[in-house]
């Protein structure tokens, strides 16, 4: 990233308030970038200024508690706390109506009988068949359901409803750091489990960092035709992450 400051730079920070300003202003296109790919995903009702002004509180916070001896970049470290931080605006807002994910929920059940029962990948149409709607109204249940995923891997479970948040609120130390490396690992076999396309739009949006337009005019394929493949590939990802929570908690 242009602009990048040494490990020394932000070592240095310590609430001085002109590294504040300078370092705020070096990586406030960072904020700016997250916040601009976030908003694929979000309802039309979301502000990207409150988006970005989210951002810029994680990155402040980053700039306060990035320790070098962890050995991630602070770049690595601003994306994650920048992201954290819009986040938690989505959950403060909530803009997403109920029905809505209750929708999201049902997607995901369905995948999940209909890949236990198959033993393979579910098909669009068996899916839309178990919910006994058309395929029309299937595209849009996915596209729905895509608007209102909560941005972050670790939340695939949670909106899942298969977590208990209270407990895992109190975990703490070398068993929580246990808990999350096994949830990363289990997340990682799940999408490299994902069907061909829908791994590689995957990919291409949370690695890569293209948009779905961008990522429709590498496929070949509509924006729209990518918000669907993209949605089903995070129901089916809830819903076989709910099968390894059973696994894993049973």
């Amino acid at each position: 990233m242009t602009g990048t400051s040494s490990y020394s730079e932000i070592e240095s920070f310590n609430g001085d308030a002109s590294n504040y300003d300078e370092l705020m202003a070096r990586y406030a296109p960072l904020v700016k970038r997250i916040a601009y790919h976030m908003m694929g995903r979000l309802p039309s009702t979301v502000q990207l200024d409150d988006m970005v002004q989210a951002g810029m509180i994680g990155l402040f916070e980053a700039l306060k508690g990035y320790d070098m001896s962890r050995g991630a970049s602070f770049e690595t470290y601003a994306r994650i706390r920048i992201r954290g931080a819009m986040i938690d605006e989505v959950r403060r807002g909530d803009w997403t109506p109920r029905s809505v994910y209750r929708k999201s929920r049902q997607l995901s059940e369905a995948i999940r009988e209909v890949e236990e029962r198959e033993g393979r990948d579910a098909k669009d149409s068996e899916i839309a068949a178990l919910l006994d709607i058309d395929m029309q109204e299937y595209s849009s249940l996915v596209k729905e359901a895509a608007g209102c995923q909560l941005l972050s891997y670790e939340d695939i479970t949670s909106t899942g409803g298969n977590t208990d948040e209270s407990s895992a609120a109190h975990l703490q130390g070398p068993y929580q750091e246990l808990q999350e490396r096994d949830f990363k690992s289990g997340l990682a076999d799940k999408i490299a489990s994902l069907p061909e396309r829908e791994r590689l739009i995957m990919a291409l949006y949370y690695d890569e960092e293209f948009n779905l337009r961008e990522i429709g005019e590498i496929l070949g394929v509509s924006e729209g035709r990518v918000c669907q493949i993209h949605g089903q590939a995070l129901a089916r990802l809830r819903a076989r992450m709910s099968e390894w929570n059973d696994d894993n908690n049973g």
